[in-house]
């Protein structure tokens, strides 16, 4: 049964990889709960497609393959016992083929995080005729991967009818532009597009360890500090320190809210010297202390 469950636990992640590939960063992988080295796997793969997905590309210079397009509404009709009785066709993009949403039980659909909400929901619904709420729920498609959307809840009248209207991420692949966008770039320009790229690599790459000097950086890269610093700037709206601790601060946000690893040793992995130093960098990027982020295991 064991092998079973980790079986399933590698098909989901088999099934992420091919996700991010294909440049959807916005699905994550059902924590388990287990204390084991695939869960680290999981832990992991999350927080890359979370740094993916929040990554400022620009169309034309670094190519992520694909847009991101918001407001896809997938709207589905419960009846009184919260089953699912009706669905339009954008209800795929929540991960579902239309047939297996059919009679289904919408808790069925969701996460366990989500499951703790939805129940509040059914008992708000059953006192309320008139009831209306929004609130996001995340999904458990049938890939087993997790789809956040947002959620309008209502009560139509005068029958007992329960309407769902979801808000999702849907991918539209980008192959025709970017050719179109390659036939009009100079080699040159595709070079230090291409260089920059590296660059931005190798910095998620190694955020655990010190920034190299932009001396350094440049040699590594073939290129001089003034060209690396103009590019990088020109791209990301930011410079190369400036997101580099920008990325270690979400990678230790990250880390707090999955994991039970100290304050102290996360401050570490992402990179800072001490914990002090770690905690003031953090209040700033984010408005609030660390200690203040809720943690799973709370």
């Amino acid at each position: 049964m064991h092998q079973e469950v980790n079986q399933s636990r590698i098909r989901s992640m088999s099934k992420m990889l091919l996700e991010m590939a294909s440049g959807n960063f916005a699905g994550q992988i059902q924590r388990t709960g287990q204390n084991d080295e695939l869960e680290g796997l999981v832990i992991t793969m999350n927080m890359v497609a979370e740094e993916l997905k929040g990554a400022v590309f620009h169309s034309g210079f670094i190519n992520p393959h694909s847009n991101n397009k918001q407001l896809i509404q997938a709207t589905l009709i419960l009846d009184e016992d919260f089953t699912i009785k009706g669905y339009n066709s954008s209800s795929t993009v929540l991960g579902y083929i239309p047939d297996f949403l059919l009679d289904k039980a919408f808790s069925s659909l969701l996460s366990e995080e989500s499951l703790v909400l939805w129940k509040e929901v059914m008992e708000e619904l059953l006192l309320e005729p008139n009831y209306h709420k929004t609130l996001e729920l995340v999904y458990v498609g049938e890939n087993k991967l997790l789809s956040p959307a947002f959620c309008s809840i209502y009560r139509l009248a005068p029958c007992s009818k329960i309407i769902i209207s979801s808000v999702a991420t849907a991918i539209e692949e980008t192959a025709l532009k970017d050719d179109f966008t390659r036939s009009r770039r100079g080699d040159g320009r595709s070079s230090d597009m291409k260089m920059i790229q590296n660059v931005y690599d190798y910095i998620l790459d190694h955020l655990d360890t010190p920034l190299p000097s932009m001396h350094e950086l440049s040699r590594i890269f073939g290129t001089n500090e003034h060209k690396l610093k103009l590019r990088f700037k020109l791209l990301f709206k930011t410079s190369i320190y400036q997101f580099y601790t920008s990325e270690r601060l979400k990678k230790a946000r990250f880390l707090i809210q999955q994991t039970t690893i100290s304050f102290k040793t996360i401050s570490l992995m992402s990179g800072f010297s001490d914990y002090p130093n770690f905690s003031r960098k953090f209040k700033t990027e984010f408005g609030y202390r660390s200690m203040d982020v809720k943690r799973r295991c709370e």
